[in-house]
């Protein structure tokens, strides 16, 4: 038998497989170990206080130490700890956390089903769109459409929704029928002399186009989450959210809004739909959902979507789908508290107050050296790294520089992300002026680091 590690560092190299990580890399380093989070800090193991300016992964709205939804779930812990929801079964907690998502999300979404990730609350997507084509006697409708850079998620069908080649490299992925249109992001993909409106012009001629190739008789779902978020955090150009609801409306196509980043006041209104003016056919939602206190996932559907499955069960007899822990009471206990939260302290309008501030002091470093685009809406950002701005040009191979100053930021007391060439933020919910001032100026230090490494390394 192996003798065990004799600390936990040492422990989590000899054992731990973690995502998203260069394992073999990890082996070198080890891990940067946390123990406890206080509001929108969190700190490590030898005592070191961070900023969490991305609120864990996109998540934690509420800051990492609210006592009322551990009490929450300390309570149904007591009362009734698991239960399940098959075959007609129910608790008060999800029947509760259901009736308020159906109030808080936009008009005519109503029906709810719980899973336990936003992967496979969109993997329950496809499945519920094949089946719900299936019923109504259209077996060839079943293609989705998606766009480059998309994150929806990392399972086998999920995954081939997302559009990054990290994703998809050597995971045989995508595995399903899925076009990925051109990514919405109009500094990187708008080409020489195009303005905003012909970018966006462009972008929905293809998607038109694209239908019209295929058949819309064969395509059942266009996605997209309204900002999106894991693959850089890109706003959509002017026009773009409406013009995509047209042409799916026009067509017959079902839109699925991915909110798992921007639900619950992330872009500084409810919703990110909201945010961009369209009403989806599906509405997907997680981590804030909870702030990730527990994992839980919600899939919000319309009248439409409902009772074609709804009616396809009364002639099968089931919805053969299902997870052990759907609507898990104690995840939905914490993700009513949690809401609750949000209302009562007004964390969305919090969001929308200090929008001005954050992007505003953001948008500064648009001038600094190694900056190609600043970007962003309500309390979510990416800072784009270039190496010629004017040519919309990245450091190459991707994952240059951008890891480097998320290192260095690290060392500054902040913790960001970085997404290949971009920098991403998202703090909590309940962040403060003077945490996003704080944030601003340990972001300006990792920056001018990194072009100091930039320089002596010969990049710039």
């Amino acid at each position: 038998m192996n003798e065990r590690p004799n600390s936990l560092h040492a422990s989590d190299i000899a054992h731990s497989m973690h995502p998203y990580t260069n394992m073999r890399r990890h082996e070198e380093t080890g891990p940067m170990i946390m123990t406890h989070g206080d509001g929108v800090r969190v700190y490590d193991s030898e005592g070191k206080e961070y900023i969490e300016a991305l609120a864990g992964l996109w998540s934690v709205a509420v800051g990492f130490s609210e006592t009322r939804l551990a009490d929450v779930a300390y309570e149904q812990l007591k009362k009734l700890p698991y239960y399940h929801s098959f075959a007609h079964k129910a608790h008060e907690p999800s029947i509760r956390l259901a009736e308020k998502l159906a109030e808080m999300t936009p008009e005519g979404l109503d029906r709810v089903f719980f899973t336990n990730s936003g992967s496979e609350a969109n993997d329950t997507v496809i499945k519920m769109v094949w089946f719900l084509n299936n019923g109504l006697g259209r077996p060839e409708k079943k293609k989705f459409l998606s766009r480059n850079k998309a994150y929806h998620g990392i399972t086998i069908a999920s995954g081939s929704l997302t559009g990054l080649p990290a994703n998809h490299k050597d995971f045989d992925l995508p595995a399903i029928p899925v076009t990925h249109l051109t990514c919405p992001h109009y500094w990187k993909w708008a080409h020489e002399g195009e303005t905003e409106a012909e970018f966006t012009a462009r972008l929905l001629k293809e998607l038109e186009d694209t239908i019209l190739a295929e058949g819309p008789e064969t395509i059942a779902a266009f996605i997209g989450e309204p900002v999106m978020g894991a693959g850089g955090v890109m706003t959509p150009p002017e026009g773009y959210w409406p013009g995509v609801a047209a042409i799916c409306a026009k067509y017959d196509i079902l839109l699925v809004s991915d909110e798992v980043i921007n639900g619950f006041g992330r872009t500084g209104a409810r919703f990110g739909c909201e945010r961009y003016g369209f009403t989806p056919d599906i509405l997907v939602t997680s981590k804030q959902l909870t702030s990730s206190y527990m994992p839980l996932a919600a899939i919000v559907v319309n009248d439409k979507v409902y009772d074609a499955i709804a009616d396809h069960t009364a002639r099968l007899g089931t919805f053969g789908h299902g997870f052990t822990a759907s609507g898990h009471p104690v995840a939905c206990a914490v993700g009513l508290e949690n809401l609750n939260i949000i209302e009562e302290k007004d964390l969305m309008g919090n969001a929308a107050r200090l929008e001005a501030p954050f992007q505003d002091g953001l948008s500064k470093f648009a001038d600094h050296p190694l900056v190609g685009e600043v970007r962003g809406v309500g309390l979510i950002a990416g800072i784009e790294l270039a190496k010629d701005k004017a040519k919309r040009q990245s450091f190459e191979p991707a994952g240059t520089i951008a890891p480097k100053v998320a290192a260095l930021a690290a060392e500054e007391g902040l913790i960001c992300r970085a997404v290949y060439e971009t920098v991403a933020l998202c703090p909590p919910l309940i962040v403060t002026e003077d945490d996003i001032a704080q944030i601003l100026e340990r972001m300006g230090r990792a920056l001018d680091r990194a072009l100091d490494w930039a320089k002596a390394e010969g990049l710039v």
